[in-house]
């Protein structure tokens, strides 16, 4: 890799740290090319990314970026998962990892805050940004059905009284 080649894979880490809400550092000692593709794709659908890394030209990209304090854990075969969802990376890692010992979560950062493993798996825990939205909305949606129930209630109750009015009225 010439030194052209390094500045523009330094500049797109960078990038690509200060676009990311969420960085997951982990080795990944061991995995096969097939494990590594079943990882990535898992990362796709969870909306997140996976990328082996340089650890030099990594340390070089940290700097400006809320990320630098990571710099400490980028040693040996190291490899970041990122992703503009605050939880999306990672909960696909700590699921990963969780079937594969080969994938070792070192730590990782949400914005300018630190994490390690237990943080790791503690941010893993949450529900998604997607599934908090869906239960805001059935929350939103729950009490417009009930109003609408109350609504149509009282019409249901007249037109029952009125149709028994008529029943009784041809009776007699």
């Amino acid at each position: 890799m010439d030194r052209a080649q390094k500045q523009q894979l330094v500049s797109s880490l960078h990038k690509t740290f200060e676009a990311a809400n969420l960085v997951v550092v982990a080795h990944y000692t061991g995995l096969t090319v097939a494990e590594m593709s079943q990882l990535r794709s898992r990362m796709r659908a969870a909306g997140a990314s996976f990328k082996v890394t340089k650890n030099r030209l990594t340390r070089r990209a940290l700097e400006g970026t809320k990320y630098k304090s990571l710099e400490g854990m980028f040693i040996g075969p190291t490899a970041i998962a990122y992703s503009a969802d605050p939880v999306a990376a990672a909960k696909a890692a700590i699921d990963f990892a969780k079937t594969n010992e080969k994938l070792v979560v070192v730590g990782g950062a949400l914005g300018d805050k630190q994490l390690d493993f237990a943080g790791v798996t503690a941010l893993a825990s949450l529900p998604s940004l997607e599934e908090l939205r869906a239960k805001i909305i059935g929350m939103l949606n729950t009490p417009a059905t009930r109003i609408a129930g109350i609504l149509q209630a009282p019409a249901g109750q007249i037109a029952r009284v009125l149709s028994a009015r008529a029943k009784a009225d041809k009776a007699a």
